[in-house]
């Protein structure tokens, strides 16, 4: 395998070489120009707030093993959502549900729901425990094996297997019943990178929360700057830079 340059089809993470994507900003490719470490972000990295790590998991990668096979992406669009005076919450309130549970324990630990009883999205579990904060995984950039990635989805077009909260979780596999993983085991994990410079992160409110209120417009979604592999919003949703 090639040390330098990029093949997506032969660039399995566990080889112990980081695939380069071309089309994320320079910044962030100097970042993985090859990187060859591979250990997962440990329990302390989750323990902060949401509104923190959202930022903070950018250009990390997320992995889920299956028995289909080992499927990854590197995270380039998050949401945070930050907990029981959040509107846009699902803890909201404060009072955690059968569904929620998982979100009132530590961070690191994957809080999977439905949207339109069919489309899964997958959460990071934040902060501490009593602290039920999460940050929505809006969008990722394929890098392995996206031939079962394509399969899973339906398509061939690579822009398209990841780039929304239900795209990735059908090109990963994941659905309801990865709630409650441990993010910090081996089956469905996040694998540590550099952190990004602010100057390569964007944000905007928060998409399809109306109903939140005084929180709607808050500038809690965040994404890298130039990624083709971000979702695709309505207008309205104007980005800013990131300021920290």
């Amino acid at each position: 395998m090639r040390e330098r340059g990029f093949c997506r089809e032969n660039s399995p993470i566990f080889n112990g070489t980081f695939a380069l994507s071309h089309d994320l900003t320079r910044n962030l490719a100097r970042c993985y120009h090859g990187i060859k470490n591979t250990e997962k972000v440990n329990r302390e990295f989750y323990l902060k707030g949401a509104e923190e790590l959202a930022p903070a998991l950018l250009g990390k990668v997320l992995v889920h093993k299956t028995a289909e096979g080992v499927t990854s992406g590197i995270i380039v669009e998050t949401e945070a959502y930050v907990g029981p005076d959040d509107k846009g919450a699902h803890s909201c309130g404060g009072v955690p549900t059968p569904r929620t549970a998982v979100m009132y324990g530590k961070g690191g630990f994957a809080y999977v729901y439905l949207i339109y009883g069919m489309y899964s999205c997958f959460n990071v579990v934040a902060n501490v425990k009593e602290k039920p904060e999460a940050v929505l995984i809006r969008a990722l950039e394929p890098l392995d094996n996206l031939e079962l990635m394509k399969k899973r989805r339906g398509t061939d077009k690579l822009e398209n297997l990841c780039s929304g909260p239900g795209k990735l979780c059908g090109a990963l596999g994941i659905t309801r019943e990865q709630s409650g993983a441990d993010l910090c085991k081996n089956e469905l994990f996040i694998l540590d990178r550099p952190e990004l410079p602010k100057s390569e992160i964007s944000v905007s409110p928060r998409i399809n929360i109306d109903y939140a209120e005084e929180y709607r417009d808050k500038l809690w979604r965040f994404f890298v700057k130039n990624s083709k592999f971000v979702s695709k919003v309505p207008k309205k949703y104007v980005s800013r830079d990131f300021l920290g």
